[in-house]
């Protein structure tokens, strides 16, 4: 089964450490993509894109400097994307994801924990299902390297990035033959 995932109804978040004190928070706010699952609901693959340039952390100035050269080069490469290459169940509605995510054309190997929910009618008819995803990356792999070391040795912005993922997909629709 087909299904494509519903931008407004999913959300890309993250965090990291400021100044190893604060965690500051984020997402993506455009994110588009397909999931194929088998009958069952199992998920076979996965492709996902994400404009960079839609992250948002609440504070513009902020916002501009992780667009920019020093972090996304959003402009450069305005897309994020990830592409699964297998999947496997380790608990009922538990998945294993590994695949490839690429920033800043450089693609790297991530592995994501996933917990999918059974498929519903909504009250315009449609089938959709749900899932959530997290993972923790360093995003020094990706080449995002720009930091400063503060007077006792703390890092301004934390190398390690935890995510989490909530997605909501729709059932593709099948064409009626003419």
């Amino acid at each position: 089964m087909n299904w494509n995932i519903d931008s407004s109804h999913t959300t890309v978040a993250f965090a990291v450490k400021h100044m190893g004190l604060f965690t500051v928070r984020g997402q993506f706010k455009k994110v588009a993509g397909t999931i194929l699952t088998n009958e069952q609901g199992v998920p076979n693959k996965i492709e996902a894109s994400i404009e960079a340039a839609s992250i948002e952390t609440g504070d513009p100035q902020r916002d501009a400097h992780l667009r920019s050269p020093d972090f996304l080069d959003a402009e450069q490469y305005p897309e994020i994307r990830f592409v699964s290459d297998a999947i496997e169940a380790f608990a009922e509605n538990k998945y294993k994801i590994y695949g490839s995510l690429t920033i800043r054309n450089i693609s790297k190997p991530v592995v994501l924990e996933a917990e999918v929910s059974p498929a519903i009618k909504d009250p315009w008819g449609l089938t959709r299902a749900g899932a959530t995803a997290t993972g923790v990356l360093n995003r020094k792999d990706w080449g995002l390297t720009w930091n400063q070391v503060l007077e006792f040795g703390a890092l301004l912005v934390g190398e390690e990035v935890k995510f989490n993922i909530e997605v909501e997909a729709i059932a593709a629709q099948i064409e009626a033959a003419a």
